[in-house]
């Protein structure tokens, strides 16, 4: 009996000795499986150049305020764990019956810049349960014309890359740089345009990663105009991913006609 019990105990050690280590396209197949997708929407800006007497993302776009068509588009995309609209904390605009039946949830932690809101925001999220190992796409919300087939091109291009992306237009226009020593505007010289992109959002980045890079930047005094560029600044080269012109910010009185004539197919 012991001679079969000492057998049977050596198989079992060869077993676990020689049995194959998974490699890391396991880790990356389980990693994929179980990081969860977030979008965060700042909205705790005062859209001063849109004018107006009220921040641009709550006016009408026909019978609906701009962020309506933003957070539709992300409601749409059943893959989201949560939409996170982070709001100004002295926000006396914000009616979230306006947004009935769209899924999101908000929060009072905006800052005095985008990169605070952001960064308050990945706080947010993390109490929500959000991991650092989790995907956030963060989307300006003066971007009405975003859809959910954008979304999903983003996150299928980008969710097994190692450091993340952003949808951008190539430029196609010429592209002039004013001359700085006249007072009236003129042509300083072209620059050329190849390899230029104008970037767009959403932008999708890994919590924890973006959430350092943020800070890195903060420290520094940095000024960041997007994520990409405070991953940018730490040496990453984020993907980039080929958007649409539907997908314009709203920034200025006339862009309100353009939205308009997207959103609700009416001629300019």
């Amino acid at each position: 009996m012991q001679g079969i019990h000492d057998a049977a105990h050596r198989i079992k050690r060869n077993i676990i000795e020689f049995a194959p280590s998974p490699d890391s396209s396991f880790f990356r197949v389980n990693a994929r499986q179980n990081d969860r997708l977030f979008a965060l929407i700042p909205c705790a800006g005062v859209g001063a150049r849109a004018g107006a007497n009220m921040p641009k993302q709550y006016r009408a776009i026909g019978d609906r305020a701009l962020l309506h068509y933003t957070l539709a588009a992300f409601d749409a995309c059943d893959e989201l764990a949560q939409t996170l609209v982070v709001l100004s904390p002295d926000d006396a605009l914000f009616d979230a019956a306006q947004f009935s039946g769209l899924r999101f949830t908000s929060r009072r932690c905006g800052g005095a810049t985008r990169h605070e809101s952001v960064l308050n925001g990945l706080g947010a999220l993390a109490e929500l349960g959000a991991a650092d190992h989790d995907w956030v796409l963060v989307h300006d919300a003066a971007r009405p014309g975003v859809t959910p087939a954008l979304i999903r091109q983003l996150v299928e291009a980008v969710r097994d890359d190692e450091v993340g992306g952003i949808i951008a237009m190539p430029l196609a226009d010429t592209l002039k740089r004013a001359a700085h020593d006249l007072e009236s505007a003129r042509i300083g010289r072209t620059e050329p345009r190849d390899g230029l992109w104008l970037a767009q959002t959403p932008q999708m980045f890994r919590i924890g990663l973006l959430r350092h890079a943020l800070v890195e930047a903060q420290q520094a005094g940095f000024a960041v105009t997007d994520e990409a560029s405070a991953l940018e600044r730490l040496g990453h080269r984020p993907r980039l991913v080929t958007g649409t012109m539907r997908n314009f910010k709203v920034t200025y009185p006339e862009d309100f006609a353009m939205a308009e004539a997207i959103l609700l197919g009416r001629a300019i």
